[in-house]
């Protein structure tokens, strides 16, 4: 969703945010803070890390918002930048991996339905969201970003400093990846 405030103002937005303006950064903050949250949580696995690491993401935005530049790059290539390097920083610091309860995917549990079924549909979930932990962080932060956020190759490309070609190409060689692990596992997605 675009704010309205956003809607047409952005740069506008942008300028007055690096000159200070406290206001606009909170425009931008309402924008941008639930799609970098997501991101965060899919990376760490957990809501206390998500939203510590959300809430530097921004302290770290805000402080250096004077210094960013428009090089034709939309501002949340930046922000999912800014949340990249912590998140890269905080899997180094804790040098683990955590895994999603199922009990914490709000985004991803079943609503109605079958209790059969959507006890299924949880364990094929919890299985594939181990597969995609145990891929190289480049392959982890395509899917989310493909598919928690819904952005186009292009986008991708912007926040993971690659061509849409290459992001194209990763991504093709992830889901293969994927499906020859899902595979081994004989996990069955709904649908199949």
């Amino acid at each position: 969703m675009i704010l309205p405030e956003l809607e047409h103002n952005e740069k506008e937005i942008l300028e007055r945010a690096s000159q200070g303006d406290k206001d606009a950064f909170g425009i931008l903050y309402e924008h941008y803070v639930e799609r970098i949250y997501n991101y965060v949580y899919y990376r760490t696995g957990n809501t206390h890390d998500a939203e510590d690491l959300t809430a530097r993401v921004f302290q770290r935005a805000m402080k250096h918002i004077v210094n960013y530049t428009d090089h034709g790059v939309p501002f949340s290539a930046w922000l999912y930048r800014i949340a990249h390097n912590l998140v890269a920083n905080w899997h180094r610091d804790h040098s683990r991996k955590q895994e999603i309860p199922l009990y914490d995917l709000p985004l991803l549990q079943s609503k109605g339905g079958h209790p059969e079924k959507n006890l299924v549909h949880s364990q094929e979930q919890d299985a594939l969201l181990k597969l995609i932990r145990h891929m190289p962080p480049d392959r982890q932060s395509l899917l989310i970003l493909k598919f928690v956020d819904n952005m186009s190759n292009a986008e991708i490309g912007e926040i993971m400093g690659r061509s849409e070609g290459a992001v194209k190409s990763l991504y093709h060689r992830t889901l293969l990846a994927l499906r020859d692990q899902i595979g081994d596992q004989n996990i069955t997605l709904e649908g199949e």
